[in-house]
């Protein structure tokens, strides 16, 4: 069995995670690791979420944010089984250097490959002088969207598994995520400083620049991976989007599954969010949490605190 989401046990998650936050009950749900069928998805109430961080003075100009990001993360770090990795990048400031938490940590990706694996699948299509076929953009929208098992097994079989996806990510700059064994692509094996590398090959525009030996998407690949991750199903809607700026654009990518016979959460979250005016990319990654609810819980807090740390023009995020 694939590992990746359950989406009938993913609703069921979300919905119970919901109604803790909302209504302040004890939950006590029964999930199971996952699964490649499921069903159409269920409205969830909105999540509570924090005001953005107000504006604030500027920050010295060299800034060491590393150090800034592990300050701000201190108050949350799990103990225990519970591992935490976090990088953060402000697109629109001059400083492009990625801030990170747990640099070199490698953590199983659950469903935020899925990013990786329409990434290489447009890189692939670009060496052929191709477009996408009517489906392969069935199977792309359903696997980001949803976050659809079924359409990832198709995709993941015809970039090539591990060794296209490996291919792709050295063009890519990506230089610490290895494929996962076989059809188990949610066991690809990245890091949080990675992940924030894909995404800035995603979303970044304007002036960033590329190594001349390093590939780049095109225009239309980059939109078109964007416009997916922007619209994400609702019951998704949770992790690094709980850092942006209330009513603000965000766009992202989330992953988790509960790994047996320990019973403990992956939960990870990746993309870009807005907070006055700002884009940030941020990518939290975490393993051994043992509960969906305290993992999706630790992912938000840890997003929200990247967003403080990176940012040059506003106080940290209250955690």
């Amino acid at each position: 069995m694939p590992d990746g989401p359950n989406r009938t046990n993913t609703t069921r998650g979300l919905r119970a995670y919901a109604l803790r936050l909302c209504a302040a009950t004890t939950v006590a749900a029964s999930l199971t690791a996952c699964s490649a069928t499921g069903t159409p998805h269920e409205a969830r109430t909105p999540l509570v979420r924090a005001s953005a961080p107000i504006p604030g003075p500027e920050a010295p100009p060299r800034q060491n944010r590393g150090a800034t990001l592990a300050r701000a993360l201190r108050p949350l770090l799990p103990g225990g089984d519970t591992r935490l990795a976090v990088a953060v990048l402000d697109l629109d400031s001059a400083n492009r250097q990625i801030a990170s938490y747990g640099k070199r940590a490698r953590f199983e990706t659950a469903s935020i490959i899925k990013v990786d694996i329409l990434a290489t699948l447009l890189l692939q299509a670009a060496d052929e002088d191709r477009e996408l076929t009517a489906a392969e953009r069935r199977n792309a929208a359903e696997m980001i969207r949803s976050s659809d098992n079924d359409a990832t097994n198709v995709l993941w079989r015809e970039i090539g598994a591990a060794e296209g996806l490996d291919a792709a990510n050295e063009r890519l700059g990506l230089s610490s995520t290895r494929g996962g064994p076989g059809i188990r692509w949610g066991l690809t094996r990245t890091t949080a400083t990675d992940q924030v590398q894909l995404l800035r090959a995603v979303f970044a525009r304007g002036p960033e620049r590329f190594p001349r030996t390093r590939a780049r998407l095109s225009r239309e690949s980059r939109a078109y991976i964007r416009s997916l991750m922007g619209r994400i199903d609702p019951d998704q809607d949770w992790g690094i989007s709980a850092a942006g700026s209330p009513g603000s654009r965000w766009a992202l990518k989330n992953g988790w599954l509960q790994r047996q016979p320990t019973g403990l959460w992956i939960i990870n979250s990746v993309g870009q969010v807005t907070v006055h005016g700002h884009r940030y990319l941020v990518s939290v990654l975490s393993d051994g949490n043992p509960t969906m609810e305290r993992g999706i819980s630790l992912v938000e807090r840890a997003a929200r605190a990247a967003v403080g740390a990176a940012s040059t023009h506003v106080r940290p995020w209250p955690l």
